[in-house]
């Protein structure tokens, strides 16, 4: 059986290599450090988190906690080490960080069909089939070849991300929908800002406790994607001349434009999921709640994914490949990590995952089973593969999941509902699909 290269030993890396090997797949698995590090790792393991411990939550309400559980039924390997490495944490998967990157290092290490390779990956003139899964810190070299090959329209350094929340948990008796000037279908909804309620939001911005960026991160924005909190620094009007201009949005209740307008774009087909409309921040996640929740109508709504902008590199993925992962222009080639449009080490270790079933289904000849879309993992693939005018990663949420039915009882209810069904598909996905899963329960028995 050829082998499969694998550039980037991180969390995507580590899976895909991992859950090739265990198919009984040869895997050369290429990861630069130690010899060419970065402003962020601090050891030499596979693996390595730079940032928080904590793989969030474990409750089945939440959708990182749903994810996890749609993982376990697909047999991950990682997530199996981070129970091990576990530390107290409530609800919260929280680990050792030198006992999950050791241990998820002397597996991989130890497995016969693995070698690491410890040097770094320049180009991409590559024996394929291979994953490349070099995250956001991928090295200059690597990151020019990367650029060549997709075209500047294709790889983007930074993401600029605004929160979104549950359409359910808002008040819309306070705006209305409507698009600018009347042009195309009333898909936003604009919550309108009297004078007194606009100077109050931005004197609430000013004040907001913001993330302080890493050490290896250049605070350079771009003009088109400023932070809120800068543009509230260069001026009290700054805003509503940018992402809070009210022209073209007269409020139907009164004929009139607002002196400045809130909007509220659709993000998921369902309509569950609004985005905040220019929203990107560096504000810290309670900062952000209470900025949110200050905005009429918002008082009481639900934050399914905060803002945030940082350092990145990410594809153009719906341009760039098929399902799953698939470059269209070189096939053998594929992606995984947060290169491809996915956000957090849980949905890192998924897309690692994919990629390597991708992969393998492809050496089988066959096509990859398309993954159920009510499912977490399904519902984030179909988000990367889905053309948009402005791609920008995904974290795990309720809202990308669709709907069925009318929503009924609590959130907590409904959330329970969702990740019920979810996993109730991904079980019979598996049995379906057994072929593509027999290896890995053979191994494990």
């Amino acid at each position: 059986m050829k082998s499969v290269h694998v550039i980037g030993g991180g969390l995507a890396g580590s899976e895909a290599a991992w859950q090739l090997a265990v198919r009984g797949v040869p895997v050369r698995l290429v990861e630069m450090r130690p010899h060419t590090t970065t402003g962020a790792h601090r050891s030499e393991h596979l693996a390595e988190i730079v940032c928080t411990n904590s793989f969030k939550s474990t409750r089945l309400d939440n959708a990182s906690g749903l994810l996890k559980a749609e993982l376990g039924i697909l047999q991950c390997r990682l997530l199996e080490v981070a129970d091990y490495a576990r530390v107290p944490a409530g609800h919260a998967l929280a680990v050792d960080r030198d006992l999950f990157a050791r241990s998820v290092t002397e597996a991989i290490e130890g497995h016969e069909n693995i070698t690491v390779q410890r040097k770094r990956q320049d180009d991409l003139d590559l024996p394929l089939p291979a994953i490349v899964a070099t995250g956001p810190l991928t090295a200059k070299k690597l990151s020019g070849a990367l650029r060549e090959h997709c075209s500047s329209d294709h790889l983007y350094f930074y993401d600029a991300i605004a929160p979104s929340v549950d359409a359910e948990s808002i008040d819309e008796g306070v705006g209305y929908w409507a698009s600018r000037y009347g042009k195309g279908e009333a898909d936003y909804f604009n919550i309108p800002l009297t004078r007194e309620e606009y100077v109050a939001f931005v004197a609430r911005v000013r004040e907001a406790e913001v993330v302080k960026p890493h050490t290896f991160e250049d605070q350079k924005y771009f003009e088109s994607c400023l932070p809120i909190e800068v543009m509230a620094e260069r001026g009290e009007d700054t805003m509503r001349f940018g992402p809070l201009k009210p022209k073209g949005l007269p409020d139907p209740r009164s004929g009139r434009e607002p002196y400045a307008v809130i909007q509220l774009r659709q993000e998921s087909r369902s309509g569950t999921l609004l985005g905040l409309v220019g929203f990107q921040t560096r504000m810290t996640y309670p900062a952000q709640r209470e900025v949110l929740r200050s905005i009429p109508g918002l008082d009481r709504t639900s934050i399914l994914r905060y803002g945030s902008i940082h350092r990145n590199i990410f594809l153009d993925i719906p341009t760039l490949c098929e399902p799953y992962q698939h470059d269209r222009a070189v096939p053998g080639l594929y992606y995984a990590g947060q290169i491809c449009g996915v956000e957090g080490y849980v949905e890192c270790i998924m897309s690692g995952l994919v990629a390597a079933l991708s992969v393998y289904s492809r050496m089988m000849g066959r096509d990859m089973p398309v993954l159920p879309g009510r499912t977490m993992i399904g519902s984030l693939m179909n988000h990367i593969h889905t053309p948009s005018r402005n791609f920008q990663p995904m974290n795990a949420n309720m809202g990308i999941i669709p709907r069925v039915e009318r929503a009924r009882g609590s959130r907590q209810e409904r959330y329970l509902r969702i990740a019920g069904h979810a996993r109730d598909a991904m079980a019979a996905y598996r049995s379906e699909h057994s072929w593509l899963f027999e290896a890995t329960a053979a191994r494990s028995a």
